[in-house]
């Protein structure tokens, strides 16, 4: 494999549920780091929400690989942030056979 060119910044973030005193919680997100990324996108559409239209993007993003258990690795649920632009994670796999890299399989939705 060749090896990727890690170009873009990217901020992975994780989420946490905080009690509002009202017996439910706000849900909040937790920076956990910078990685640098290789992003190329996937499919896209659009379907209606409500009285607006959302447009979804499917991501492959790749970093460098770390650790099982390490706060660096990236997992489903998890999203990197670029400035105002989020990519909720949903699937994380080797993206080479010396695991040198991860590919994150991501979707970005868009209000439009």
């Amino acid at each position: 494999m060749k090896a990727p060119v890690l170009n873009r910044r990217l901020t992975l973030e994780e989420p946490v549920d905080v009690a509002d005193g009202a017996g439910g919680f706000t849900r909040t997100w937790v920076e956990l780091g910078a990685l640098w990324a290789n992003i190329k996108a996937g499919t896209g559409r659009e379907r209606a929400v409500e009285s607006m239209t959302a447009s979804t993007i499917s991501w492959k993003i790749t970093v460098r690989a770390a650790p099982h258990g390490s706060p660096s690795r990236p997992k489903p649920e998890q999203r990197f942030r670029a400035g105002a632009r989020l990519f909720r994670i949903v699937a994380v796999a080797e993206a080479d056979h010396s695991a040198r890299y991860l590919t994150c399989f991501a979707q970005e939705e868009v209000s439009v």
